[in-house]
């Protein structure tokens, strides 16, 4: 019967890409959790499997592109990447053995809406709860996903994580003259002048770019104060240079202030101890109910990535952000 599911999944997925009806990632879940969130002891300063417990450090994943919209799936829409962020952190809020929070950061950032949510959720969290806060950078936390950082305790990096990228990005595309080689004028019909302001299918207009220039300018003043507010470190005349939208390496980003450390997860999970004024801790991992974790490492999405024979994940085209809607954006795309 489960082979049969899995042939019938698969066949589906053939069916959608045969036909064109193509989203950017298909996922079929044939045995769904409830939403309920699990840990999973990954590390422990001692043995624990006789007796005896210790106090907690939550790793939290953050993941992907950072946006309110969720993820894409066939039968049904998983919890978009906000809505898991303050879902864990409500847990390590409500669990009183979660003494500090690790953030395992691995974005390129993402919608300034979805980043200024995570960033102000991330400082409420450490005001409510008094739990210290650590970021641990993986490969990538740019941009959106430098932002989400910064109302932390400490941010450690990989020397080899690329991090930086502090800037706003509003993407415009202007197809107005190639249509009217072949004949075709488009022509909207508006209540106001900045209605359809920067229709792809119109000729450009200085005026509504002079519009979006200006949020774009204010969405990076507010970027770049929070930089300085909570990067103190970082010399002034340093500041245009770590804030002008250029990416560094995690090393580089120590040199100039953006980063407090080069380390691993575990030095964060050291950090964390050390700031929550722990001799002794459990490193645990939040994840889907189901979920397979055997490290601090394991990709710990919100679907169930279970074994093949309760699942099937057809990813047929996971780049997350390369879904061109139009917004205001902190984020790298290279």
């Amino acid at each position: 019967m489960q082979r049969r599911l899995q042939t019938t999944a698969l066949l589906l997925a053939t069916l959608l890409i045969t036909t064109g009806c193509l989203p950017s990632r298909v996922a079929i879940d044939l045995d769904p959790g409830d939403g309920r969130i699990e840990s999973t002891r990954v590390f422990a300063d001692r043995d624990l499997s006789w007796f005896g417990s210790l106090p907690k450090v939550a790793l939290i994943d953050v993941e992907g592109v950072l946006s309110h919209i969720p993820q894409p799936g066939l039968i049904a829409p998983a919890s978009n990447p906000v809505d898991r962020v303050v879902a864990r952190l409500s847990e390590a809020e409500r669990d009183d053995l979660v003494r500090a929070v690790v953030l395992r950061v691995n974005s390129p950032g993402g919608t300034v809406g979805a980043s200024e949510t995570i960033y102000e959720e991330i400082r409420r969290f450490r005001e409510r709860t008094g739990k210290p806060v650590i970021v641990s950078m993986s490969e990538l936390a740019a941009s959106g996903g430098y932002y989400i950082s910064l109302p932390s305790d400490r941010i450690i990096a990989q020397p080899s994580t690329i991090t930086g990228s502090i800037g706003v990005i509003f993407q415009t595309f202007n197809v107005s003259e190639g249509l009217s080689m072949i004949g075709i004028e488009g022509r909207a019909v508006t209540s106001g002048p900045n209605k359809a302001i920067a229709s792809p299918f119109e000729p450009t207009d200085p005026e509504h770019y002079d519009i979006l220039q200006g949020i774009v300018d204010g969405f990076y003043s507010v970027f770049r104060e929070r930089v300085a507010e909570h990067r103190p470190g970082i010399p002034s005349e340093s500041l245009d240079t770590a804030t002008d939208g250029r990416i560094f390496t995690g090393t580089q980003a120590v040199q100039i202030g953006l980063v407090d450390e080069l380390g691993t997860v575990y030095d964060a999970f050291e950090a964390a101890k050390s700031l929550a004024g722990l001799t002794e801790a459990q490193l645990v991992k939040y994840h889907a109910e189901g979920a397979r974790v055997n490290s601090p490492y394991a990709a710990a999405p919100d679907a169930r990535p279970n074994a093949v024979d309760r699942s099937v994940d057809v990813r047929l085209f996971e780049i997350e952000n390369a879904r061109f809607t139009t917004g205001f954006y902190y984020i790298w795309r290279p």
